[in-house]
């Protein structure tokens, strides 16, 4: 079981590719993205549902690969895909957009700013997790400042 665990907490084994894992791991994320919904599937209830889950997920193998790895293991990369998600909810299927989304995400997940910091101090898989939900959120929140101004 443990396994599963290191498969969904490195999402299919990005994380195992080190430095940058966090960044290939949102990128992949953005590309799925797009894909499942290129076809008409922007179903904004249906992509708050998939980031909940994943999130959900990612708390758990998180915490069953904490004591294995560490805490928030750079191998890690499940939040990521969380963040990133919940950064392209109610977003326009544009690679603009999606782009802006991504650069953003990226700049809360990695400076932190705010109260984002804080949350890394919960332990276990939710404090894995959280810090980059709410990277995700301010990302999204401010994306929708933008789609709503232009």
């Amino acid at each position: 079981m443990i396994k599963a665990h290191y498969l969904i907490s490195s999402t299919l084994g990005i994380g195992y590719l080190g430095k940058g894992g966090g960044t290939v791991a949102a990128v992949a994320t953005c590309l799925v993205w797009y894909a499942l919904q290129a076809n008409g599937n922007e179903v904004v209830l249906y992509q708050i549902l998939a980031s909940l889950l994943i999130t959900l997920l990612g708390i758990w193998s998180a915490s069953q690969v904490e004591p294995f790895w560490g805490k928030d293991d750079k191998k890690v990369v499940i939040d990521e895909v969380a963040g990133m998600c919940i950064s392209l909810i109610a977003v326009p299927l544009t690679w603009p957009y999606m782009l802006a989304s991504l650069v953003l995400f990226r700049f809360f997940d990695i400076a932190k700013p705010l109260f984002i910091r804080k949350a890394e101090q919960v332990k276990g898989g939710l404090g894995v997790m959280l810090d980059d939900v709410l990277a995700g959120i301010c990302a999204n929140l401010l994306l929708q400042v933008v789609i709503y101004l232009t």
